[in-house]
Order: C-alpha cells, then structure tokens, then sequence
C-alpha cells in the first residue's frame, strides 16, 4: 500500500533553504549567515534545531564559524539548478544572482537537433527557436552553458524569444504571459558524457573533460511540451545536492 511520504526534520528544511540562497549566489563568499539566535526566531523553532542546521552547512562544507565573529560563507564549489533558478525567480524577479554574469553566444532559429525535436513533440527537421546563454559566476567563472529551444511559431507571439537579452522572471514567465498559459510542471533527466568542442570553449574547459548534462522539458497544463532546456556544467561543480528521508 502506497504511504504518506515523511518529511525532513525541521533543521534540514531550515539548512536545505540557505543551501540554496549560498548555491544561488544570493549568499557570496565571505557574507555573515544568520546566527543561531536569528534563526529560531526567524523559523518559530528551538535553538537547537538552529544549531542542528548550522552544522549541517558546515558539514557540507558551505560555511564556516569563526570564534568571536560568527558563521560565514565558505567559497562553493557549486552551481545552481533550474529548480534553484526558477525558485529565485519566484522570490526575486529574477533567475541570476548579482554574483553572475550572462552572455548569449547565439539566438535565433536554426533546424531542431532530433532530441530537441523529441522533447517539444515536433517531426524531425522542424525549425525551432534557439537561445543560447553562457552563465559566469564572479567566484567559479564560467558554471553553466544553457540552451533553450522553442518551436518556432511561438516567434510570433513570444517575439522578446529572439533577442538576445536577459527576460526578467525567465522564459517560462514571459511564455506563461505571453501566450496566456500556465506553466504545470517540468520534467529532468541527467547525464555525464565528452564535452563537446564548443562547449569546452565556452565553459573553459580542458581538452577530452566530462560534462555534466542535464535536460528539462517544461510543460502547461494540457501536458504540451513548450519549453526544452539543456544545460551543460563542467567537471568538479556539484550542480546537484537533495536531503530526503530514507525509512529504515
């Protein structure tokens, strides 16, 4: 029988929320996080549950306490995820840190690669939308190389798609207002695999370097395929950290 899944303990759910703010550049290297005092009082919980997420943070290696003066960032070696960046854009208005930087090496409309043609639902050697960005990060340099496609009747409509320019809030916000629809949920899935030769040149990358590789399909609510994301993260970045109960 199918069971309610459990939650996580109060301390990780506080520690997974500055995880983010730190990964997401919102939290640089260096910036004093709240104390163990603030915290309670922030989350509405005892000060050891406080604590119990500080410790977590410094387990993971993203702060560190300094006697006299308190918990600070420590440098991460981290790059965000679209859940990140879309949750950033929820709260803020905006998908980048003021710690990044983006570029758009090329936006316009080209032949759809088969998997992009796969992931928006379109017969193959249809012409899509393609926004491509390169993210640097003032601390990791270059973290992300981020493509997204759209099909290509959605120019019409949704002209701002080939501008090569920062849409505040993200694509899917712009398409959601755009085309008068809502954003039901996305769909991930990962890879590791050879960097290719241009993606080493963008993300400064060594010659024969793995890549971490990771697809997003965002659909509306009638399950249509509008929006396909692929995002390439060069080696010894973690682009990925989860906490979850295991029930033994």
């Amino acid at each position: 029988m199918p069971e309610i899944e459990e939650i996580l303990p109060k301390y990780l759910q506080i520690a997974g929320y500055l995880r983010d703010q730190i990964v997401r550049g919102d939290l640089v290297p260096g910036t004093e996080v709240p104390s163990v005092r603030e915290l309670a009082a922030q989350w509405n919980v005892a000060r050891p549950t406080a604590s119990k997420a500080l410790d977590a943070l410094r387990q993971q290696g993203l702060v560190e306490s300094r006697r006299g003066s308190g918990t600070f960032v420590r440098t991460s070696q981290a790059a965000p995820r679209a859940r990140e960046r879309y949750e950033r854009a929820a709260a803020q208005g905006t998908m980048y840190s003021d710690s990044e930087s983006v570029r758009f090496p090329f936006v316009g409309i080209v032949r759809a690669p088969a998997h992009v043609a796969a992931g928006l639902g379109l017969t193959l050697g249809s012409d899509v939308i393609q926004r491509q960005r390169v993210i640097e990060s003032g601390v990791n340099g270059p973290v992300e190389l981020s493509t997204s496609w759209f099909a290509s009747s959605m120019a019409e409509v949704a002209p701002r798609l080939l501008i090569p320019e920062r849409l505040r809030g993200g694509t899917v916000r712009y398409l959601s207002q755009a085309l008068g629809i809502r954003s039901a949920y996305a769909r991930d899935q990962v890879c590791a695999r050879a960097a290719t030769e241009d993606e080493r040149h963008m993300l400064s990358m060594p010659e024969h370097a793995a890549a971490l590789v990771y697809w997003l399909t965002v659909y509306d609510t009638n399950d249509r395929p509008i929006q396909f994301d692929e995002a390439v993260y060069p080696p010894e970045l973690w682009a990925f950290r989860q906490e979850y109960p295991v029930i033994l």
